[in-house]
């Protein structure tokens, strides 16, 4: 299986980093070597699992009202949202469209919802910094044995990746889960079993996150300030050109959700008693420097989560989406205003 470098950064982080090795065009090999005959599918049917990548050639393909053949449905259009290119210098080195930070930013999304959910209904949610050995999500034990306060964090960590999920569909066309590009994720087999191991994949996890959106803030001003030049211009998912306005604003959206991500990183150090929780003067970019092009991608660095391997444990997102509402909390405040 081949690995990008961000991928390497982020596995690192979940596994022990003798089981993981790098090369330029990313060989991993070890303990997340892909061995169809160890992965084990939860919570609703998956394909049978084969020895494969998955590409950004085929996550194009297959996003939200793009569609793609087979699996994951039918083509639609070109998702690139690329109108014309009228030369001159660009603003934008990376290369992403619109469209396609909107496609990463929803499966990462999805991501999230899936690990937040199964983190709320598997064995871990028993440990006493969460519910305790005798609470649930919905019910956790009461002090000393529990700590409702940490469950609510998760729980409404779940209904905000929910929310920003529904609006990365909305952008792509989308109208239901059933059509997102990806509907299985792959996570380390002792995540949902053990606290710390659940914990330190949340923190992987949403330093990448807020990697990724660091970047897309960026690149959306990067956006503007070409179509403004009029250098190039983009078309939204009904075929429409963008104003520079409008990605403008997709930029302050972006880092109005970075905020929640990383609100979510400092949570999940305040249930693991590391202080101080809000330990850094700036959020990092954790290597990412592209959202959906190039080898120090968001999508690179969250691949490892997309397919299945040894030591890797499958989870279907459409199962946690269905069943989120029985352990959420909701979350206030919308989208920021133009």
């Amino acid at each position: 299986m081949c690995v990008q470098p961000a991928a390497c950064r982020l596995l690192r982080r979940v596994t022990r980093p003798s089981c993981v090795m790098c090369c330029d065009v990313g060989t991993m090999t070890g303990s997340m070597q892909l061995q169809n005959s160890d992965v084990v599918v939860h919570d609703g049917p998956s394909a049978a699992p084969t020895r494969r990548r998955v590409s950004r050639k085929k996550l194009l393909s297959s996003a939200v009202g793009l569609g793609a053949a087979g699996a994951l449905g039918q083509a639609a259009f070109q998702p690139r949202g690329l109108a014309t290119f009228a030369g001159g210098t660009s603003d934008d080195t990376s290369g992403d469209t619109p469209l396609e930070i909107f496609t990463a930013a929803l499966i990462a999304e999805d991501l999230a919802t899936t690990f937040y959910y199964n983190g709320l209904v598997g064995p871990v949610i028993t440990d006493p910094n969460l519910a305790g050995p005798g609470g649930t999500a919905t019910n956790p034990d009461p002090a000393p044995n529990g700590n409702a306060g940490n469950v609510d964090y998760l729980r409404a960590a779940l209904s905000e990746e929910i929310e920003h999920a529904n609006l990365f569909r909305t952008l792509l066309g989308g109208t239901t889960a059933q059509r997102d590009p990806i509907k299985t994720f792959y996570f380390p087999t002792q995540t949902f079993e053990h606290l710390r191991d659940f914990l330190s994949v949340l923190n992987a996890l949403e330093s990448a996150f807020i990697g990724a959106y660091l970047a897309a803030t960026q690149e959306f001003a990067e956006l503007a300030a070409d179509t403004k030049a009029g250098v190039t211009v983009f078309k939204d998912a009904s075929g429409n050109p963008i104003a520079s306005a409008t990605l403008e604003y997709y930029a302050k959206v972006a880092s109005a959700i970075l905020g929640v991500e990383s609100e979510h990183r400092t949570l999940g150090r305040v249930i693991s008693n590391s202080n101080p929780a809000n330990n850094l003067c700036y959020e990092q970019t954790d290597g990412i420097t592209s959202v959906y092009n190039g080898s120090s991608s968001a999508v690179a660095a969250l691949t490892p989560f997309l397919t299945a391997g040894s030591g890797k444990v499958a989870y279907s997102f459409l199962t946690a989406r269905d069943n989120a509402y029985k352990v959420t909390i909701a979350c206030t405040g919308g989208i920021p205003p133009m």
